[in-house]
């Protein structure tokens, strides 16, 4: 009988776009997702990975609360996902992790910071690693922090304010 390779799952029913079902706020979320990326990059900490290249699969989902794209239909008002590839070929020629969890978190901290990503999913797999497994690696979940209140003005600046003649707050 000649075995037949196992169907690739279903990046939503396999979990790596499936997510948290409401933000903070009780909106939904709008997940642009990658499946399957595979690059080539020098990662680990055997001897044997340290000076050549092995191939790296990416799975990502990255979630915004409902894009204004859904409405303009407009590529800028969403996370462009040719873009995040592009991101993704310049980390993989140019980085310096030796874990795939740090290389995760990278790839996390670039959808967050710069794509303006509100909840990440990413999946880094080393395939083929060893001949009894398919693959072997880490996922990581990761959400934007919500920005700081505005806090009470720093002593200093306030001392500055008085010194200079000026009463912080408003005038009655």
């Amino acid at each position: 009988m000649i075995p037949f390779p196992a169907p690739r799952p279903d990046p939503i029913s396999s979990g790596i776009a499936a997510l948290p079902a409401h933000e903070p706020d009780g909106q939904g979320l709008d997940i642009i997702f990658i499946d399957g990326f595979v690059g080539e990059t020098v990662i680990g900490i055997h001897h044997d990975e340290l000076h050549d290249t092995q191939p790296l699969r990416i799975d990502l989902a990255a979630g915004l609360p409902r894009s204004r794209a859904c409405d303009t239909d407009h590529i800028g008002d969403t996370i462009d996902y040719s873009v995040v590839r592009t991101a993704l070929h310049e980390m993989l020629a140019g980085h310096a992790y030796r874990l795939l969890e740090a290389f995760a978190e990278g790839v996390a901290t670039l959808l967050l910071e710069r794509f303006g990503a509100h909840w990440v999913r990413v999946r880094v797999t080393k395939p083929g690693k060893f001949a009894d497994v398919d693959g072997v690696g880490v996922m990581i979940e990761r959400r934007r922090r919500p920005a700081p209140p505005p806090g009470p003005r720093h002593s200093a600046e306030v001392l500055s304010l008085l010194g200079a003649g000026m009463v912080p707050g408003e005038r009655r």
